[in-house]
């Protein structure tokens, strides 16, 4: 185990990578655990203020973001430098992805559903940060040999492919798989063939005389969202606690 993870994390400079996600999710979860401790009226935990202003945690999260992403720019991918702006970094994102919703809305959505966002946000991230240190690369730029990636022309082609697929699916309103396909173009090539969603671009583009298109997107996206959606919601519900009971008191939401 030992020899393995030298081989494939530390040779090859992907531990800051490592620590970073860790903290990440750490970071997450416990203030996940805090942010509910607190709605539910349990343990030592409060608001945070100053004068009167309640004080969010994306606040500190933005600081620690700063300073972890700019000192590990500014260190060797190998030294302890790197290592502790990681972790500073993981930290600061886990605080601000955790309110991402809010900064998105630009209002205090954290316990309704557009707050759902944020958890759909940094779970995504987290697998998208785990597949690269799995050794996926952006664009597909994995899947070439040595000799391709010496050829410029290839690696031109095959980026410029890859990044026109990833628009298709963005534009066919498939966010998800979009993000997704930036390291595993099979996802991006399902995502550009299929039919678009209703309501995206595309659809609005190029479905608008196409009656039977625009009928079978409809009936696919229904179907989709009757068999995903609940699932979805019931893993936030359960990551994020937003279906839990609250005892009634006052007081800002806590966050």
């Amino acid at each position: 185990m030992g020899h393995w993870f030298s081989r494939n994390i530390v040779e090859p400079g992907k531990l800051p990578m490592l620590l970073a996600l860790t903290s990440f999710i750490v970071t997450f979860l416990v203030t996940r655990t805090i942010v509910r401790l607190i709605r539910a009226g349990r343990g030592p935990f409060g608001n945070v203020s100053s004068g009167g202003l309640h004080i969010h945690h994306v606040v500190p999260g933005v600081v620690l973001t700063v300073i972890g992403g700019f000192g590990a720019v500014g260190s060797d991918r190998h030294g302890v430098g790197a290592a502790v702006f990681a972790v500073v970094f993981g930290v600061g994102a886990g605080l601000v992805l955790d309110e991402f919703a809010l900064i998105l809305h630009l209002d205090d959505v954290y316990w309704s559903d557009e707050g759902r966002k944020s958890v759909e946000v940094v779970v995504l991230t987290a697998a998208l940060v785990g597949l690269t240190l799995s050794g996926f690369s952006p664009l597909g730029v994995d899947d070439m040999t040595a000799g391709e990636r010496q050829d410029r022309l290839t690696f031109i082609l095959t980026l410029a492919l890859n990044f026109l697929l990833i628009l298709i699916t963005l534009v066919k309103g498939k966010f998800r798989m979009a993000v997704i396909g930036t390291l595993i173009p099979f996802v991006a090539i399902v995502g550009a063939v299929r039919l678009a969603r209703p309501g995206s671009w595309w659809s609005r583009r190029f479905y608008r005389r196409r009656h039977r298109a625009r009928a079978r997107s409809r009936i696919r996206t229904y179907r989709h969202d009757r068999r995903w959606t609940r699932i979805r919601r019931r893993t936030q519900d359960l990551i994020g606690g937003f279906q839990e009971r609250v005892p009634g008191r006052g007081g800002s939401t806590p966050s």
